[in-house]
């Protein structure tokens, strides 16, 4: 059987890995071990406001609606150790 699209049993690519910043990955780093917030503000130095911003970032990134899906998505896309 022929495929109109002209594929020819090829494997189709996977999705390409989102570009988080240095910032955002220590978040998603911080945010998968569990930390709240105010704790990962606390460890980075930064604003809990701030932390709220880059997880925005992430989760829009990562196309996810909340901390868990973020935390999942980065295991899947080992995009932090």
């Amino acid at each position: 059987m022929h495929d109109d699209l002209g594929h020819s049993g090829s494997r189709t690519q996977p999705p390409p890995r989102p570009q988080l910043t240095p910032t955002q990955m220590e978040v998603l780093r911080c945010v998968r071990s569990g930390l709240l917030n105010k704790q990962i503000a606390y460890q980075l130095g930064i604003a809990e406001a701030t932390v709220k911003v880059h997880m925005t970032a992430v989760m829009r990134k990562l196309n996810v609606r909340n901390r868990t899906q973020a935390a999942m998505a980065a295991e899947q896309l080992r995009l932090v150790a």
